[in-house]
């Protein structure tokens, strides 16, 4: 948990995601299993079945990222 709050690990894990959002072995589905949730999420959060959810963009934002990084890194085999 303490890992998670440092400005490292975060550096590292949009590190992850560039580069995962730019390889060629990644499917885009699954590029856009990221994307799309995220995007609709920054542009719609009150249209969202959750309109109350006290949580900021930006928070979701880190955990999908922290959770699609690791998801792709085990699907591919791929070691960033």
């Amino acid at each position: 948990m303490r890992k998670l709050l440092t400005l490292r690990h975060w550096k590292k894990t949009f590190s992850r995601i560039f580069q995962l959002l730019r390889s060629r072995e990644v499917f885009v589905r699954d590029k856009l299993l990221f994307a799309v949730p995220v995007l609709l999420y920054w542009v719609l959060p009150d249209v969202l079945p959750l309109p109350f959810l006290p949580v900021d963009d930006i928070a979701v934002t880190m955990l999908l990222a922290e959770w699609f990084a690791r998801r792709m890194e085990t699907k591919y085999n791929m070691k960033l």
